[in-house]
Parts: C-alpha cells; sequence; structure tokens
C-alpha cells in the first residue's frame, strides 16, 4: 500500500496501570493450551477508561450520545500531531494551541504531545503531576470546531480538575491527597482555588459532541509536528460510556493510495 502506520497507543495487559480508584485489570485462562491440548481462550475484566482510550459524550453529559452513538466518520480523518511540551502541572492553554504548528484547521483530530506519555506507568508522577487541559483550552476546540481532541496525559483534564483533587468522587480532600498537600506547599494556595470546577475540560468538549482519547502514547514522538490521517475504531459497545482503542496514524509519501470507490467495474 505504501502507507507508515504509527501506533499511537501504549501497550495493554497484565499490570496495567490503572486510574487510582480503579480495580486492577484481571486476564484469566479459561482454555490453556496444556489444558485442553490446542486451545487459548482468556477472559478480561476491565474498565473501558484502561490505557489508549476514547471517552465518549454520555460519559460526563447526561442524555449525550453513548459510544455506540456516535457517528463512524469521527473515528477516521485527518488531523495533526502537536509539539506542546509541558512540565508538572502546566496548563494547555488556547495561546499554545493557536500558535501551535502545523495549524489546526477545523474538522481536524488533534493530538497533543507534551511529552508526559514517558512516564506512563504505575506511579504518582504520571497521575498526579501532569499537565493538562483546562476550560479555555476545552472551549477553543470547540469555537475552532475540530472533530476529535487526545493528549498524552491520565485525563484530558489537569489532574488537580479532576477526582484526584477535591471534586466528585475525590472530595473532600481528592484521592491523592499528598498530592494536594504538596500543590499547596509548592503555591501555598489549595487546590480548589486555583481548579474550582470539575473537569472542564472533559464537559466543554463532550457537550459539543467532541470526543476525547486519553492516554496516547506509543509512536507518538514519530510523527510529532506532522499532519497525518487518524484511525480509532470502538467497540459497537450499546451505551458504552467509553472504549479502550488502537490509535493509529498514517502517512502516505507517495500519495498513490486510494481507497476504493465501491464501483464494482474492474
Amino acid at each position: 500500500m505504501g502507507i507508515q502506520f504509527y501506533d499511537l497507543s501504549h501497550p495493554w495487559g497484565q499490570g496495567q496501570p490503572c486510574w487510582p480508584y480503579f480495580e486492577d485489570v484481571k486476564i484469566e485462562r479459561l482454555h490453556g493450551m496444556a489444558k485442553t491440548g490446542g486451545v487459548l481462550t482468556q477472559k478480561i475484566t476491565t474498565v473501558m477508561h484502561s490505557g489508549t482510550h476514547i471517552d465518549a459524550p454520555a460519559h460526563v453529559v447526561p442524555g449525550a450520545p453513548f459510544m455506540d452513538e456516535v457517528p463512524l466518520p469521527y473515528f477516521f480523518g485527518t488531523g495533526v500531531v502537536l509539539d506542546i511540551p509541558k512540565k508538572k502541572w502546566e496548563m494547555i492553554t488556547a495561546e499554545d494551541l493557536e500558535n501551535a504548528t502545523p495549524k489546526i484547521r477545523e474538522g481536524d483530530i488533534v493530538i497533543i504531545n507534551t511529552g508526559w506519555h514517558k512516564y506512563y506507568g504505575d506511579n504518582q508522577i504520571y497521575y498526579g503531576h501532569a499537565p493538562g487541559f483546562g476550560k479555555e483550552a476545552g472551549e477553543w476546540f470547540v469555537k475552532k470546531k475540530v472533530k476529535m481532541v487526545g493528549n498524552d496525559t491520565q485525563a484530558l483534564d489537569h489532574p488537580l480538575a479532576t477526582a484526584i483533587g477535591p471534586h466528585g468522587p475525590g472530595k473532600p480532600h481528592g484521592l491523592l491527597p499528598n498530592i494536594c498537600e504538596e500543590y499547596k506547599a509548592e503555591t501555598g494556595r489549595d487546590v480548589i482555588e486555583d481548579f474550582p470546577d470539575w473537569e472542564p475540560c472533559h464537559n466543554a468538549i463532550l457537550s459539543a459532541g467532541i470526543c476525547g482519547f486519553e492516554n496516547v502514547g506509543g509512536d507518538i514522538d514519530k510523527v510529532t509536528g506532522k499532519r497525518v490521517t487518524f484511525a480509532a475504531f470502538p467497540w459497537r459497545w450499546k451505551k458504552g460510556d467509553g472504549c479502550i482503542v488502537r490509535l493509529v496514524a498514517m502517512v502516505d509519501p507517495s500519495g498513490d493510495y486510494r481507497i476504493e470507490t465501491g464501483n464494482d467495474k474492474t
């Protein structure tokens, strides 16, 4: 085909890094080669917000589309992988997005490389110290009318605007109270002063029908700064709030490959 494929998903399996209040992924062999003499069958127990995954609008917005109700064209299309490096607890701003290259176009799938995918693992650096989007960035994406948004961090929102901070299931002290205490020790301010809203980016983009990828990684550095074609199809899961996906970026250097026309003539 002449197409170059780049896997932007983290490996997934036993010992999978999990969000602080999720149970471990469980993988059991129902049939094993030694026992059955030629059949391997495995059973998986997991939340769908595990590893590289996509959030459906219904994940946080009552009455919004579930995973099976999002139109298929949303999971395929052109877009950009942007280099926006960020340090501990920094915000990805509307100015960052406006000034990034290649320029974001209406209808794009937009993936942000902050450099934080390098910390992906079962550790509080990745889950508690990450940078992230906020309300400003979420509203910018909506105004720009992008198709999808993704980030190489633990969530679409800054960690201190999630339940890791004193929000939702994290009230009143946060799922990681030591992270909240560390923030106050370093800044002199309570988390709730600087992050008063719970998941404002989630709410902004998902309310507008823009789904979001979280925990992007894999070969992301190889396509950063490029305009590519993306594909990442979730399961056709009725009433699904999200889904593990294999996010793939594709580049056709020759420009020769074309999708078939559907014409039955040879």
